[in-house]
């Protein structure tokens, strides 16, 4: 008999919210069954949480979450869905690469900045550490 979890259980293993869990089969992602007017999900729908709380932490939108995991159903040995992830991830790390050189030159301007802002105040005689405070 395969191993099920109820919502509090799940909540609190994956440190989120019981409304989380319902957004999430809201929008299609998990497919718990019901006892009476309990949610029991079982352990493809953990597998599936596990996969959804991953894919937002990497920047994923909910829609190619469900795109990816919908994927999973074609019966092709999971051929289409490790193609499309594996297209969408590439397509995130350019994202994440162009953020990183934008937050990088953010950086430099900044230090750059602070440079001029104490050489000054150190023309007025007044030591940069002291007026931070």
């Amino acid at each position: 008999m395969e191993e099920t979890y109820t919502i509090q259980r799940l909540a609190k293993e994956f440190r989120v919210t019981s409304r989380t869990l319902r957004f999430y089969e809201s929008k299609d992602l998990l497919h718990p069954t019901r006892v009476g007017m309990n949610r029991v999900f079982s352990h493809r729908d953990r597998g599936r949480l596990i996969l959804i709380l991953r894919g937002k932490r990497l920047g994923f939108s909910l829609a190619e979450i469900k795109e990816m995991l919908d994927l999973y159903e074609l019966g092709d040995g999971g051929v289409e869905q490790l193609r499309v992830t594996l297209e969408k991830a590439r397509r995130r790390i350019r994202e994440l690469e162009s953020q990183r050189e934008d937050v990088d030159a953010a950086v430099t301007e900044l230090q750059d900045g602070c440079r001029q802002i104490e050489s000054l105040l150190a023309e007025k005689g007044v030591d940069a550490r002291v007026a931070a405070e």
